[in-house]
């Protein structure tokens, strides 16, 4: 098992044997999935970042002007 340590600041740093099988560069995101005392990190995608994407029928730019202040 790889473990890291948590800082003060609640922050780590991810082991590079847990970057290089994620393929993680400097800039990527990453998301957490938790499932009850488990938490699966993955390389966040376009998915993970919104969950509505699938959702292109209201991605016009009429639709984001207008629920632009949600």
């Amino acid at each position: 098992m790889i473990t890291s340590k948590l800082t003060s600041k609640a922050q780590t740093t991810i082991p590079q044997a847990v970057r290089v099988a994620l393929h993680l560069r400097e800039g990527d995101e990453i998301a957490y999935a938790i499932d009850g005392e488990r938490v699966l990190l993955t390389r966040a995608t376009k998915d993970h970042e919104d969950p509505f994407a699938t959702f292109s029928e209201w991605n016009s730019e009429a639709d984001r002007r207008a629920y632009a202040g949600l």
